[in-house]
This record gives C-alpha cells, sequence and structure tokens, in this order.
C-alpha cells in the first residue's frame, strides 16, 4: 500500500511538473499598453504611488520586487500571492512568503486605480508594475510592462511548499535552482539575471546562520564563503537569531546596481542560493560580465523580468479582475 501511494505521489508531481512547464506558453494576450484605452492613466497612477512610497520607505523596495517572483513562480503570474484566508491556508501564510512585505502598498495601488478606473485594472498587474516601479526608483532600470493579466482566485498553503514545483529554497544547488527556472519555461541566463535583484533587499540571519555556525551539522563554517566575511556577519548575527536582518548588497542595498555580483564572485554571497551561481559555468561567466566595461545586465534584467511576468498569465475571460486584491470577487 505504502509503495502504491509513493508511486501516485511521484505520479502527481509529474503531473504538476508538466502543467508547470506549460505555463509560460500561456502568457498570450499580454500585451504593452493593455490599459491604454480603459484606464490611461494606470501607469502613472502606479508610478505615482510608487514614487511617494519610495520617498519615505525605500527599503519596501526588495520586497515589492521579490513579490512579484513569488507570485509567478507559483500558480503564474496571477496574483495568487495576494489572496487572504480566514485559516490562513492561502499562499500568503506559507512559511515562503512570511518575510514578504508592503502588501499593503499593493492596496494603496489599487484603490488609487478602483477611482480612476473600476473593475479594469488586475492586481497581477498592479503587482507587474509595481516590481518594475521600484526598480526605477533605486538607480536600476526601466523596461515596458506587459499588461492584460487577469486575476487568479485560487491560493493554497502547500504549493510555495510543494517539492520540486514550490519556490525554491535560499539553500538550493545550481542543480535545483536551474530545474525550478526551467519547470517555468526560463532559461540559465533569466535564472543568473533575475537573481541580480538581489542587489536590493534584506534576508533574516536565520537564512543563512547555517552557513555561519553549523553547516554540516559539526559546528564548522561555509568552506565556500569567504571567512573574513562569515566573521563580519557574526558579529551581527548571532546562532539562532530570529529577528536581525543582514543587507543582500551591504553598501548600496537601496540601490539597483551591478555590486551583488560582484560580491557573489569574490565568494560573499549571502545565501547558499547566490553562492551556488559559482557552480555553473554559464552563470558564473555572465556574473564576471555583468561587472565589466559593456556589461548588459540592466537591459537583460528588464527581458527576463518580461520573460517571468507571461508565466501562466490568465488572460481574456480567464479569472477575473478583483475589485479588493485580497479576496475574489
Amino acid at each position: 500500500m505504502a509503495g502504491g501511494m509513493n508511486l501516485f505521489g511521484i505520479f502527481m508531481l509529474q503531473l504538476m511538473a508538466v502543467a508547470l512547464f506549460s505555463l509560460h506558453a500561456e502568457g498570450q494576450g499580454l500585451k504593452v499598453g493593455f490599459y491604454k484605452k480603459s484606464c490611461p492613466q494606470a501607469e502613472v497612477i502606479v508610478s505615482k504611488v510608487i514614487s511617494d512610497v519610495m520617498a519615505v520607505a525605500p527599503s519596501l523596495s526588495g520586497p515589492l520586487l521579490r513579490m512579484h517572483f513569488h507570485d509567478c513562480f507559483i500558480r503564474g503570474c496571477d496574483g495568487s500571492v495576494l489572496l487572504d484566508s480566514p485559516t490562513n491556508q492561502s499562499e500568503k501564510f506559507s512559511p515562503p512568503n512570511l518575510s514578504l512585505r508592503g502588501f499593503n502598498i499593493i492596496d494603496r495601488v489599487k484603490l488609487a486605480l478602483e477611482k480612476a478606473c473600476p473593475n479594469v485594472v488586475s492586481c497581477a498587474d498592479i503587482v507587474a508594475l509595481v516590481a518594475r516601479d521600484v526598480t526605477v526608483a533605486t538607480k536600476g532600470p526601466y523596461w515596458e510592462v506587459e499588461t492584460g493579466r487577469r486575476d487568479g482566485n485560487v491560493s493554497l498553503f502547500i504549493d510555495p511548499i510543494t517539492p520540486v514545483t514550490g519556490l525554491p529554497s535560499f539553500t538550493s544547488n545550481i542543480s535545483v535552482l536551474k530545474q525550478s527556472w526551467a519547470l517555468r519555461g526560463l532559461n540559465t541566463k533569466d535564472l543568473v539575471v533575475l537573481s541580480g535583484g538581489h542587489t536590493i533587499g534584506i534576508s533574516h540571519c536565520s537564512s543563512f546562520d547555517s552557513r555561519l555556525y553549523n553547516f554540516t551539522g559539526k559546528g564548522d563554517t561555509d568552506p565556500t564563503m569567504d571567512p573574513n566575511y562569515i566573521a563580519r556577519l557574526k558579529l551581527k548575527c548571532k546562532p539562532n537569531d530570529l529577528t536581525t536582518f543582514a543587507e543582500l548588497d551591504p553598501g548600496s542595498f537601496k540601490t539597483f546596481d551591478d555590486s551583488y555580483f560582484k560580491l557573489v564572485t569574490k565568494r560573499r554571497g549571502l545565501l547558499q542560493s547566490d553562492a551556488a551561481l559559482l557552480d555553473d559555468p554559464e552563470t558564473k561567466a555572465y556574473m564576471i560580465q555583468a561587472t565589466s566595461e559593456g556589461s548588459t545586465f540592466f537591459k537583460d534584467f528588464g527581458v527576463s523580468m518580461v520573460n517571468m511576468g507571461r508565466i501562466g498569465a490568465l488572460t481574456g475571460s480567464q479569472g477575473e479582475v478583483r475589485k479588493v486584491c485580497t479576496k475574489s470577487n
């Protein structure tokens, strides 16, 4: 009986993997300027709200950028990460999403759009536009965001933590990372380029403290991390520290630039998933190129964000346009 259940479980994982792999093809129907006639000022309104927010809370740039990634990688870019649940059983309450911040900013943008154009702009599109605007606000690249997404109405606690098809962990090795991106129709270049988004933002010490204190369970440190960097991090992060934060890109964590890649190539990537980018010739070569004269990182980031924004997008008559981003109509 147990063997049968295991086979069934494997079969279901395979089915989910196939479904995920086809998600990127569903982005057909998206286009730049989708709201040109139905809500001409939509992108201006989003930009204005984000400009006001960044003026007083620039530390929200990283979380709001990461929200788009967490949304798109689970069920596609359908705004499902925004949905509340009376029993805390939606994606928002799943462990990988507990560190997300800025949901109130998405609500603020939605409120402004509803005043101008009721029932027109989807929450999924708001998340995508906000990700672009916080990048620009931190001196990063501008790209044209494809819009026309509709909102999904399913959001499950289990999805982000499901093996293989869930969100990749900050402890993932390069093979797992490449598999996770490939399942969603993204390639290795997209992986390393989008990882560059770690140039803004912070991380809990608990996300990497095993690299400092107990990497293999023997009270040791991660041999792939610069010992001098470990010593500095130990001053900030004590064992089992659940409250302290560290900058993903020390010195410029509020500025979108290429310094994240410089740090990783010097073995100063904060997370294991950052350090893993050195274990693949393609990702390693890109990081070196991204910090050299003639770097195409800013341009590439926009291209990869568009690629990610197409994952599993609901369009046409699929899904809905929520009136409030935290609940289905």
